[in-house]
């Protein structure tokens, strides 16, 4: 039986810790950002981690 392949876009998007939970960019961060507070903009910088009922999902679509 052949080997069962990672979703490439979640293999870009997600990253594991060293405890096994799943880190994730924020979303609204990429265009249109001329206004949006400078302080919104702040607080979506850097990584947070996934909401445990999508885990599941994440998982399966890296093959964890």
């Amino acid at each position: 039986m052949p080997k069962v392949k990672t979703k490439a876009g979640a293999k870009k998007r997600f990253k594991l810790t060293g405890t096994g939970k799943i880190k994730r960019k924020h979303a609204f961060k990429s265009h249109i950002l001329t206004k949006k507070e400078t302080k919104q903009k702040r607080n979506l910088t850097g990584m947070t981690v996934v909401h445990k009922t999508d885990e599941k999902n994440v998982k399966l679509m890296l093959n964890i």
